[in-house]
């Protein structure tokens, strides 16, 4: 090759790359929150790793969990110095070679300790359950705690710059398998798990442990580690404080949780989150959204993340994109075709672009929940602004959400077509007609139904939906490979909806909530006798299988499916001439 097609090359690779810059100068502006050097090198690590492993087996989290041996410019310099071939990657020797002498495992920096509080059996654990092989389960259910409990290690408390796992103080209940980390939505369900087993004391370390990350970040993080500074999830930490509360009596605890619980409903309730909308009378309404501070790839699914993007044209769709996918997975709906405006296209995911049905019904639980416990304590100007915020909610969930037709609240599109001033104007045609899981997440929250003749609306609608299948809830009736979509349930979204429906105070709705709770404990039962092991999610079309699909291989342990069956038998019970076998 000549100095002319080489000086001719380099300089459309400038003129290349400055347009590129001009382009990503030009995107639509949004928060960032920046993530730490040591993720950004982490993500170099998982790229060069997916070119030499390839794709088969290959999990990108693996390698953003990995800590360092030595100081991150000794690290790096190591790592720019491996050996290259021509199309820029490195040897599977070189790459072995530089993992094993500079990176750490990625269960290195939690470590196993067993709860304080645990006990074999545990004193009136479960009294309703009276068959015997049911008992026998729930107990090695309840044992699963055990296998599950971490701390993190030493070595991370002292220098906490080599890894991404955050320092928290207290042992967490980890979900399980690749989620070696405490996750916060997650959280709710293992404690309502941990509080029938009469493990309060784990629960409220578990809790101290996401107050803390709300002190230093301002909110719940997705995950504790430092790659999901960048968004939150589902806020149900009120939830868990009030829970524990209820069946400890601890005053202390309930007045020193509040101040951060203040904080974390400021997160939720401004900025990029908040919209305002206007009704079909006029009326302005303040309701919520997911909405993820980045437009990078997830660091922990990066090199997924660049694949799906690169169908798209410019930097600019694909910063828009990434967003989406992270605000996606702040819903912890991580992926459904709820998101998408085509649910055969991942790259069409608009998360920012919804009002969310049971985000706003999280929040309207949650200032309930304040107000509560701000009375407990005495302070009565907190209870009458949260009563007044959970009353404003209310009513904007029932202009904007439901739709009396269809007997449900209906997720709502945010177009550029309906909006004045950032107020957007309500139209019914934005309704999303489609029946989700998360449409019936407002049966959980108290006072939002004033009358039994709505709750049995709901309550059929739900029977006429096609979401109740043989062995649960459907989250959606799309089946697009997504692992939020059908034919998969949800261990969070069958419990709100049971429980929900159990607390309505309408027989009706009590008698289906019992019968899903039996649909859903039988697949439980079943699936574990056949694999060992309790799983994430499961495919309710067939009593005793579990689910699938998504960007990773289904998990087993698992924390909030452990937790939610352990609640509905608290709750429920089983008799003893019930057959537990689907």
């Amino acid at each position: 090759m000549d100095k002319a097609t080489i000086f001719m090359i380099f300089t459309l690779f400038v003129l290349f790359t400055a347009m590129n810059m001009i382009k990503a100068e030009n995107c639509k502006k949004g928060h960032v929150i920046p993530t730490t050097p040591l993720v950004i090198f982490l993500e170099k690590v998982q790229e060069a790793a997916l070119q030499v492993y390839g794709h088969k087996g290959f999990d990108p989290k693996l390698f953003v969990d990995m800590s360092l041996r030595k100081n991150l410019s000794v690290t790096v310099e190591a790592f720019n110095k491996l050996p290259r071939i021509l199309n820029g990657s490195i040897s599977a020797n070189d790459l072995d070679g530089f993992i094993g002498n500079y990176l750490g495992g990625a269960d290195e920096d939690l470590i196993y300790v067993e709860p304080v509080d645990y006990v074999a059996e545990p004193d009136g654990f479960l009294r309703k359950v009276k068959n015997t092989e049911v008992r026998a389960w729930a107990l090695e259910v309840h044992s699963l705690w055990k296998n599950l409990s971490r701390k993190v290690s030493d070595n991370v408390l002292e220098k906490p710059e080599l890894y991404t796992l955050l320092p928290l103080k207290n042992p967490v209940i980890i979900p399980g398998s690749r989620f070696n980390e405490v996750y916060y939505w997650d959280s709710y369900w293992v404690i309502r798990g941990l509080l029938a087993s009469k493990m309060c004391e784990t629960a409220k370390g578990i809790v101290n442990n996401l107050i803390s990350l709300i002190d230093e970040f301002g909110y719940v993080l997705n995950g504790a580690r430092a790659y999901y500074s960048n968004r939150s999830q589902p806020p149900v930490l009120a939830g868990m404080i009030v829970d524990i509360y209820n069946r400890t009596g601890d005053l202390d605890f309930a007045r020193t949780s509040l101040p951060a619980l203040l904080k974390e409903y400021h997160f939720w309730n401004s900025g990029i989150h908040k919209v305002t909308i206007q009704d079909a009378q006029g009326s302005n309404h303040s309701l919520s959204r997911y909405y993820a501070m980045w437009n990078k790839p997830r660091p922990e699914s990066s090199t997924i993340d660049s694949e799906t993007a690169s169908k798209l044209p410019n930097i600019c769709e694909k910063r828009e994109l990434y967003r989406e996918l992270a605000s996606a997975a702040e819903s912890g709906w991580d992926f459904s075709s709820r998101w998408m405006r085509n649910e055969s296209d991942l790259t069409t995911t608009s998360t920012t672009s919804i009002l969310p049905v049971d985000l706003n019904a999280f929040l309207l639980k949650m200032e309930l929940d304040i107000a509560f416990l701000a009375n407990l304590v005495g302070e009565s100007s907190t209870v009458a602004l949260f009563t007044e915020a959970s009353q404003n909610r209310q009513k904007a969930m029932n202009c904007i959400f439901w739709n009396a037709e269809m007997g449900q609240w209906l997720d709502y599109w945010l177009t550029d077509s309906n909006t004045s001033e950032d107020i957007y104007i309500w139209e019914d045609l934005h309704q999303n007609k489609k029946s989700f899981a998360s449409n019936f997440v407002p049966l959980w929250t108290e006072n939002l139904i004033s009358d039994n003749i709505t709750t049995q609306k709901v309550v059929r609608s739900l029977q006429s939906s096609g979401l109740l299948q043989p062995a649960g809830i459907a989250m959606t009736l799309s089946n697009t490979g997504q692992q939020w979509d059908f034919p998969n349930g949800w261990p969070p979204l069958e419990h709100i909806i049971i429980e929900g429906l159990a607390r309505s105070g309408l027989e009706e709705a009590r008698a289906l909530a019992k019968d899903i709770a039996v649909r859903w404990l039988r697949t439980n039962y079943v699936t574990y006798r056949k694999t060992g092991a309790m799983h994430e999610k499961y495919d309710v079309t067939k009593c005793g299988a579990y689910g699938g699909g998504g960007e990773y291989k289904p998990q087993t342990g698992f924390g909030w499916a452990n937790g939610v069956v352990l609640a509905l038998l608290e709750e429920f019970g089983w008799p003893e001439d019930l057959k537990i076998d689907c």
